[in-house]
């Protein structure tokens, strides 16, 4: 059954944090907030846990996938990043930004999109986000909580009560902080030879 866990919005409880990190670690699954709206998690490394994910969201196999980090200096370990687009990352992070980088070797190649060999990586600036990552002590993989089972202008859940009742079962632990946003990350793409928009959301990229 799934546990939906109250945190405080500035200072998460660390004992609420350290039992999803622990769930984490079993390879289960846990929904988090960040800046914009609700978001499912899982250990990088498990297969297992991936597989849960895919099922979960009913992922394409062509899905790009993110990895959440603490700091520029950890995303630096998961993609490979020119100066100029360093200059640009560190001006946007932390904040409501997925980037689309090439991949290093340092991730799984299950989580590696197949064709353009690419990671999308995200610095939070939630609290709550923060702290997971920072009791977590590495990255986590992320996407956004989309239930493929609910209609489409309800598939986007942001009551955390309603959540852990969608998602009862499949879950660990929901980490409620109030009423989600239903924004979305600006995707910035930097793969090219110029970085470019390919999903504008909540971040104006500066």
């Amino acid at each position: 059954m799934t546990q939906l866990l109250e945190l405080h919005p500035t200072h998460p409880q660390k004992r609420l944090l350290d039992m999803a990190v622990q769930a984490l670690h079993r390879g289960e699954l846990v929904v988090y907030p960040n800046e914009t709206g609700y978001a499912v998690a899982c250990h990088l490394g498990d297969k297992g846990a991936l597989d849960q994910l895919v099922a979960l969201r009913r992922l394409p196999k062509e899905h790009q996938f993110t990895l959440i980090c603490r700091d520029l200096s950890e995303l630096g370990s998961y993609a490979r990043v020119e100066n100029s687009a360093y200059r640009i990352l560190k001006r946007n992070t932390p904040g409501p930004f997925t980037f689309v980088l090439p991949a290093t070797k340092e991730v799984p190649r299950r989580l590696v999109h197949p064709k353009k060999k690419t990671i999308g990586l995200r610095v939070p600036e939630h609290a709550v986000a923060i702290g997971l990552l920072e009791a977590m002590g590495e990255p986590l993989l992320s996407t956004t909580l989309k239930l493929p089972d609910l209609p489409d202008d309800e598939a986007t859940l942001r009551d955390p009560q309603d959540i852990a009742a969608a998602v009862d079962k499949r879950v660990a632990f929901v980490l409620g902080c109030g009423m989600g946003s239903d924004d979305e990350s600006t995707i910035v793409d930097f793969t090219a030879d110029e970085p470019h928009i390919t999903r504008q959301g909540a971040g104006e990229l500066l």
